[in-house]
């Protein structure tokens, strides 16, 4: 996820090293901080791709900085990644906030809502945190105060969050037919 986040801000603008790991870290916040330890390696496997791009420029006060930005593959490779993210990506509540963040940078609405879809039959099987005889055990089942606390706010979240899909899903398949339709009547 952290070269998601490095080629979605990317795309948004260049950015120096400090300020992209700023960036981040907000995304991310305290749940995956980010260390210059994995974040500058990360920078460099991508400069060495051709996906990212570095010059120097003059600090205001400072050393010069080295700034970095997307190449056209790096954009490229943003959109990939967008259209086509890997299952961890969308079962994992994280990373899949990482993936919305940019999902935007998916110029393509029917793209958009694919990735969207795949989430919402994710959260629709059901699941939980604990199992009992192979069958998930819900929040009324749960043994005590705080599984059953667990269960509840998961599930009052994930209610939320396929309420939201579902509008979201209906909101891009109406773009992308006001789109096509746009497209028949030049054609």
């Amino acid at each position: 996820m952290l070269e998601l986040s490095i080629l979605g801000f990317l795309h948004e603008e260049p950015l120096h090293g400090y300020d992209l790991k700023t960036r981040i870290q907000g995304l991310s916040g305290h749940i995956r901080p980010v260390s210059d330890g994995a974040l500058y390696p990360a920078i460099t496997r991508l400069v060495k791709a051709g996906l990212v791009e570095q010059r120097t420029e003059p600090g205001k006060s400072a050393a010069p900085r080295r700034i970095l930005s997307l190449t056209e593959a790096g954009h490229g490779e943003l959109r990939a990644r967008l259209r086509d993210p890997k299952d961890a990506e969308i079962t994992d509540g994280q990373r899949f906030f990482t993936l919305l963040a940019f999902l935007r940078h998916l110029p393509d609405p029917a793209e958009q809502a694919a990735v969207l879809r795949r989430r919402k039959a994710f959260l629709d099987t059901p699941a939980s945190f604990f199992y009992r005889d192979g069958k998930p055990v819900t929040a009324e089942e749960a043994p005590d105060l705080f599984r059953q606390g667990m269960l509840r706010i998961a599930r009052a979240t994930g209610t939320e969050e396929k309420k939201w899909l579902t509008e979201a899903i209906e909101a891009l398949e109406a773009s992308a037919r006001e789109a096509s339709a746009l497209e028949a009547g030049r054609g």
